[in-house]
């Protein structure tokens, strides 16, 4: 059926000309409009029967199930319909879409998934990213990959990326796109300022601001709070206090008859409470909103090494998001905004929000693009690029949990892609999957996704959560966090066609499936060392001494902080040394120890960095070698090598000459920058090094100079000498330094009786400079103008000459004076 989207009055239907005019020019366009200007809603409708959809569909991609959910059912209100009919959703386990679906919403990693299904998206005429601007890995990443599909594979492709606020002038630049702007209807919003928070005392502090607003305004009151945990606690707190008023809890994981409740207005016609998360900031309508209480925290998804997996973390909002919340009290009428930090407090807030992309484990990121055949990530178009050291962690993971081979994706890592979950998971319950363990390992999957459930109190046995788990099952006991550990467990076995398992659970099966997510973190107890572990990786950790599991000789470690030196392991489960058998490798091991004289060659048995048995190798392949003592001159060079005055100043004179004759390309030869590129210019020289004295051996200035090209050979002694020709025909040492300051040219001053100007190198454009010596080496004089010192300064250090010197001659006239080496003495 068509709809008019001007029957709806809505800010953003100005804008729905200039809209349809950009899209139908060109594939690209920014929409730029405020929360409550209806661009979620209004604009997907109005674009819906357009000529160059071509009868494909809209995909529009949110970044929060609520809102993806909340997002359809709006649009399916105004068409008169269910959602799954024209309009439809999809979101992490469920989907709401059928045949007809011309409007799709989706979240998470769903159109990535699309995407990989389907470079082209063939039956997608519109890609819409909605609040762009919360940056979430995912919309960078969905973004990256469109953009690749509409330049490749289809011009005809379009893109929309609607935020309320966005960096527009990178955003255009960088996508080469127009901006739409729609100005939206925001009534003024009085801001109050409440004073600092102490995080610890959130939820009380909370409860009495929010008594003064409902005292002191009408109308409904939203509060932001960082999420479930402080929502239930201000909640029960609220409801022996507020007893006129109807409180409603708003976050993520709610049943969504609860989230309607809260988005509606009180069907008793009672005032409401709402006690959201940062989801209510911008893509959900909740009518009859007038007051806003900020607590100016949120929670944001980082990447946690001590799990290996990305957590909430709670942190302080940004100015921009503050803006975005206070605004939810100004959409009906004037409203009120209290915020619970102070004015001082809130010009430190940062003016963004970071991106994810910063932040995140990268993991999934790396496979989506290895799945593209993209080898080097950088090379996409992003708004703001991955960090390199992240990207390169992911890929060393994913090459362990083979889902990657030679930068290429395996079969095994499409079938990991297929899953909606991290790779790390998603490896585990392949595997599992092929030794019929898939009872359990949904289980470990969903402990492993959310929050302990016992806490620290229950020890760091993983097995005891699984026992408690099942008992919950078992017994249909009550329980928050259980309860959702078990739904996410039951949607992992409903992928699997799998039957629900309540039995006891063997813990060395949970130790193997532990072993496929985290191959890193194997353990082994050291011996003598109660309670303390060498992992695969090459780290320490240790647990409790009290902890059942201390005295295991074997662990698989699920949970570890990340702390340089010993760790501690906060989750794990025990192993049967009989089940690493397939993980034994044979491996050359080739090392250099200066202290134990030098290279040692070995045949190790191990698991990673564990090493279980050693024996001397006969016969070590020479590249190894090589490679052991480049590794070590890369960490002690400088005192394995015979870095001597020579050698420092042939580094000097090149160094100088990279910096007076930029053009030339003469390489970095510093002493750090000579260690790291060991490998390009000292591996022919080692063939016959073993130990620390034949290191100190090699002629490190003729090899260096071998490493300059043959041009550069011949034009270095040239344009930076090592010495000088004096006029008494000595040749003196010049001493260069490595900023390329001026050389110094130290000489007797009676060596240069007659030399009119200063001596120049560096084909005449860099003059030395002089120091002048005594018949004693003492310096006399420091001049880069001899001309200068012989007309004017000379004759006053001539008198002290005299003074010091009588014996020697001191002419009236240097200039015409003979320059001597030795000394001329008084006739």
């Amino acid at each position: 059926m068509s709809f008019d989207p001007y029957s709806i009055d809505l800010p953003v239907t100005e804008c729905i000309p200039s809209v349809q005019k950009h899209l139908a020019a060109q594939n690209t366009l920014i929409v730029n409009a405020p929360p409550g200007a209806g661009k979620s809603t209004l604009l997907p409708l109005a674009l819906m029967e357009e000529t160059w959809l071509e009868g494909k569909k809209i995909l529009m991609l949110e970044p929060r199930r609520l809102a993806a959910r909340s997002i359809a059912e709006r649009m399916a209100y105004f068409m008169d319909e269910k959602v799954g009919e024209t309009i439809g959703f999809r979101i992490r386990f469920d989907n709401k879409t059928s045949d007809k679906t011309q409007i799709e919403v989706v979240t998470e990693g769903i159109l990535t998934r699309m995407i990989q299904s389907d470079n082209a998206l063939e039956g997608v005429g519109l890609v819409i990213f909605d609040e762009f601007h919360e940056r979430s890995i995912h919309a960078d990443v969905a973004l990256a990959l469109c953009r690749e599909a509409q330049q490749v594979l289809r011009p005809d492709l379009r893109i929309m990326i609607m935020s309320a606020t966005l960096n527009m002038p990178q955003l255009t630049s960088l996508l080469k796109a127009p901006a739409v702007t729609s100005e939206g209807r925001q009534y003024p919003v009085d801001v109050k300022y409440e004073g600092d928070t102490d995080i610890f005392v959130l939820p009380e502090l909370c409860v009495k601001t929010i008594k003064k607003a409902a005292d002191k305004h009408e109308g409904d009151i939203l509060v932001f709070l960082p999420g479930q945990g402080e929502i239930l606690k201000v909640a029960g707190m609220l409801k022996g206090q507020l007893k006129d008023f109807a409180i409603h809890p708003l976050y993520g994981s709610l049943p969504q008859r609860q989230q309607t409740a809260a988005i509606l207005p009180d069907k008793n016609g009672k005032r409401k409470v709402v006690l959201a998360t940062s989801i209510a900031e911008t893509s959900l309508t909740i009518e009859g909103i007038k007051v806003v209480v900020d607590s100016g925290f949120g929670r944001t998804s980082k990447f946690d090494p001590n799990s290996g997996l990305s957590r909430l973390e709670t942190v302080r909002i940004s100015r921009d998001s503050a803006d975005q919340r206070a605004g939810r009290a100004g959409r009906l009428s004037e409203g009120f905004c209290y915020r619970m930090w102070s004015e001082v407090t809130h010009q430190r807030l940062a003016d963004n929000i970071v991106p994810e992309i910063l932040e995140a484990d990268l993991a999934n990121l790396v496979l989506d693009m290895a799945q593209w055949g993209i080898v080097d990530v950088q090379q996409m178009t992003w708004l703001t690029p991955p960090p390199r050291g992240p990207l390169q962690q992911a890929n060393d993971l994913l090459h362990e949990l083979e889902a990657l081979e030679d930068g290429r994706i395996t079969a095994h890592g499409k079938s990991m892609l297929k899953l909606p979950c991290h790779p790390r998971i998603a490896h585990m319950l392949l595997l599992a999957e092929e030794s019929d363990q898939i009872g359990l390992a949904t289980d470990v999957a969903a402990l492993l996704e959310e929050r302990d459930p016992l806490g620290k109190e229950a020890g760091i046995d993983i097995n005891t959560r699984i026992d408690a788990l099942r008992v919950h099952r078992k017994e249909k006991r009550d329980g928050r966090k259980l309860a959702r550990i078990a739904k996410i467990a039951e949607q992992y076995r409903r992928l699997f066609d799998w039957e629900e398992e309540n039995d006891f659970v063997d813990p060395y099966e949970t130790g193997v499936l532990l072993t496929y997510a985290y191959p890193e973190r194997i353990a082994c107890a050291r011996p003598g060392n109660n309670a303390q572990f060498q992992l695969s990786n090459g780290r320490y950790a240790m647990a409790g001494h009290r902890e059942d599991l201390a005295a295991e000789p074997w662990l698989a470690i699920s949970h570890i902080d990340a702390r340089d030196g010993m760790g501690k392991i906060f989750m794990a489960s025990p192993l049967n040394p009989r089940d690493l058998a397939p993980l034994v490798k044979e491996k050359e091991v080739v090392t250099w120890d200066t202290e134990d004289g030098g290279l040692q060659a070995n045949l190790n048995l191990c698991i990673g960095n564990i090493v279980l048995k050693s024996s001397p190798l006969p016969d070590p392949d020479p590249s190894h070698l090589t490679a052991a003592i480049i590794d070590a001159i890369k960490k002690e060079g400088e005192q394995l090598l015979d870095f001597n005055e020579e050698v420092e100043q042939w580094q000097n004179r090149v160094l100088s000459l990279r910096k007076w004759n930029p053009d030339q390309q003469w390489p970095e030869v510093s002493t750090a920058s000579l260690l790291l590129t060991a490998n390009d210019w000292l591996s022919p020289y080692l063939n016959d090094v073993k130990k620390p004295a034949d290191l100190k051996k090699i002629n490190l200035k003729e090899v260096l100079q071998y490493s300059l090209s043959v041009e550069q050979q011949q034009q270095l002694p040239t344009l930076a000498p090592e010495k000088l020709v004096v006029p008494s025909g000595s040749k003196i040492k010049l001493m260069y330094r490595a900023n390329g300051e001026a050389p110094v040219l130290a000489v007797r001053i009676q060596e240069v009786f007659g030399l009119a100007e200063t001596p120049r190198i560096n084909n005449g454009k860099q003059a030395v400079l002089m120091h002048l010596l005594s018949p004693g080496f003492k310096p006399v004089q420091i001049t880069g103008d001899l001309k200068s010192f012989w007309s004017d300064a000379y004759f006053e250090v001539r008198k002290e000459l005299k003074r010091r010197y009588p014996k020697h001659v001191w002419p009236d006239d240097p200039w015409n004076e003979p320059a001597i080496r030795g000394v001329k003495r008084k006739k």
